[in-house]
């Protein structure tokens, strides 16, 4: 397969040629007219060309605005030609700066939209709620995720839900719909299981002295919770052991040791990690992969960990229809798998199909949960007051039930408040379908004007922590402002500023499910555990937060772990913590 960058620099080679023979025909005409003309002036013409054709298509666009009664956004001034410091700029802090922080300095300078034209081409931006209700839901047909987006994610998500538009996109949220439509107990026995397995190692490690890093322990419960979800064969990352502090010998013969699962689901994440850089990188993204597919390596290890699951469930499939066996009725048994071979045995549609699934059940969950349990480390308070209700309605030893869990109104909050703070996929991207507008702020105020097939990114994650939308402490980690005065003064009037899934007709299938799940290990975890407590002395060189975080006027300034992302948050370095078991007064 050809590289990117050498595939973009065929076809622009193949245009300097269709523009050079233009010029060159145009040169032989006039000669043969009789008209003269220097080649060095016809040169010339060439290259003054391109900045005109430049200048005309901004003020076509400006016309076109003008006719729509709207107006450009404001255009963000670089200090070099195409505005690729800017660029470069945006690249750099998604790798090691807070999560959105230029962005939001950027939004405090010029306001909540603006277009960053990198070499000439529009790249808009907004965290504006009514902005994003119109992009999600009010005039969604006039916005989809793109071709460029695809391209820049296609050797990754393929096809999938989350890469596709129009027919692609209705049929495989068609197929994998009726698996959320309700509750499984089957999906509360994953969850039990997978939790007893995942407390334990946190005790034995604990029991031993050392710190656990929360975030591996969770990614295991996840990720094995997923296969036996999606696949309905668990991959017992579990069994690995979990991994010890930096500075400390692992102890014993399975302590650390590196599986399949892990395997797995670090190319998981190096090639999301690729493919997010990709958007930032706009379309010169193919000239930072000239040589090759960044995530050609990582594709690599996750297909040849998924695809062995896949090929056993689709000669399952066509044995039983070769022996003129009936396929047996859907159960609450039923893994995804085991639903959508019924439906296709394209193994390209159901590996797209997984993929995309898995990102939302195993990295969006365990990112969620390890920032949870960051906030309850740092907030005591909260964490006294959330098991309190879990003893009260639970107790410190019965199973949780779907009803009891929806019955628990600071549980929902304390996640929620979670998600509003560090949602799980902080950046979004749609395309214009056609040259339309996105209303002001200011109603007395014409609105933005957005040409067609231009790129706009949205992000949540401002969105979510903005004063104006949330009130003066918006900063702060409270989860009673999902249940007090707040909620109806903020939340209930714009329901728009709180969108940890989604929105219209992409909404997150997936959502109580989430919600199940993180509810479900939460409280299996604090009926264990009284206290938790962060472990500095554990984190690797260079994963903590640096000093001039300090200085900062926003969140930033008392962050104690170092959010990062990819296609969605994680701590960088993992979270290490230690925690103290429960005294229930049970013998």
């Amino acid at each position: 397969m050809i590289a990117p960058g050498l595939a973009l620099l065929a076809r622009f080679v193949g245009h300097l040629f269709a523009y050079s023979l233009i010029g060159t025909t145009s040169w032989r005409l006039l000669s043969l007219c009789g008209i003269s003309i220097s080649s060095w002036w016809l040169l010339a013409g060439l290259i003054a060309s391109l900045p005109l054709r430049i200048t005309f298509k901004i003020l076509a666009r400006n016309y076109e605005a003008a006719a729509l009664g709207a107006r450009p956004m404001h255009v963000l001034q670089g200090g070099t030609f195409g505005n690729i410091d800017l660029m470069l700029k945006l690249v750099e802090a998604k790798r090691t700066g807070y999560p959105g922080d230029l962005l939001t300095k950027i939004v405090t300078a010029v306001g909540n939209c603006f277009n960053c034209r990198i070499m000439f081409d529009d790249l808009l931006f907004t965290c504006e709620p009514h902005h994003i209700k119109a992009i999600l839901a009010t005039d969604f047909e006039s916005f989809v995720k793109g071709d460029r987006f695809k391209a820049q994610m296609l050797s990754v998500l393929g096809t999938g839900v989350f890469n596709s538009d129009a027919h692609m996109w209705k049929f495989h949220r068609s197929i994998t719909r009726p698996f959320f439509t309700h509750d499984r107990i089957s999906h509360i026995n994953i969850f039990d299981r997978h939790a007893e397995c995942t407390i334990n190692q946190i005790k034995s490690r604990l029991r031993a002295g050392y710190p656990v890093d929360f975030q591996d322990a969770i990614s295991r419960f996840t990720i094995d919770s997923a296969t036996e979800f999606l696949f309905g064969k668990c991959v017992h990352s579990l069994s690995a052991g979990l991994v010890y502090p930096y500075n400390a010998a692992p102890v014993g013969n399975s302590v650390g040791k590196s599986d399949d699962a892990d395997d797995f689901a670090r190319a998981f994440a190096r090639a999301q990690y690729m493919a997010s850089v990709r958007v930032r990188r706009s379309w010169l993204w193919p000239l930072f992969e000239l040589w090759g597919d960044g995530t050609v390596e990582p594709m690599k290890v996750v297909n040849a960990y998924v695809e062995p699951f896949l090929q056993d469930a689709i000669e399952k499939a066509k044995a039983a229809s070769l022996h003129g066996e009936n396929t047996p009725e859907s159960s609450d048994e039923d893994t995804l798998l085991d639903h959508l071979v019924r439906l296709t045995t394209d193994p390209v549609v159901l590996k797209d199909a997984i993929l995309n699934i898995m990102i939302a059940g195993r990295d969006t969950t365990a990112g969620t949960l390890t920032f949870v349990v960051y906030l309850l480390s740092t907030n005591p308070n909260v964490l006294a007051r959330l098991r309190e209700e879990i003893m009260t309605k639970i107790g410190p030893r019965n199973r949780p039930t779907y009803e009891a869990i929806r019955d628990m109104k600071y549980l929902r909050a304390v996640i929620n408040e979670t998600l509003r703070l560090f949602p799980a996929v902080p950046f979004n991207v749609r395309q214009s379908v056609k040259a339309t507008t996105l209303s002001s702020p200011d109603p007395s105020e014409k609105p933005y004007y957005v040409p067609a097939n231009t790129q706009i990114t949205y992000s949540v994650l401002i969105m979510h922590r903005r004063k104006d939308l949330w009130g003066p402490d918006a900063d702060e980690f409270d989860p009673d402002r999902f249940l007090d005065h707040r909620l109806h003064t903020y939340l209930t009037p714009k329901p728009f500023i709180f969108l940890p899934f989604n929105a219209g007709p992409r909404i997150c299938l997936g959502q109580q499910f989430a919600y199940s799940e993180m509810s479900f290990m939460l409280i299996r975890l604090l009926q264990q555990f009284d206290t938790i407590r962060l472990a500095p002395d554990a984190h690797a060189p260079n994963t903590l937060p640096p000093p001039t975080w300090a200085t900062s006027t926003c969140r930033k300034a008392t962050e104690k772990i170092f959010p990062k992302l990819h296609l969605t948050m994680y701590a960088h370095g993992g979270l290490w913590v230690r925690m103290t078991e429960a005294d229930n007064g049970i013998v």
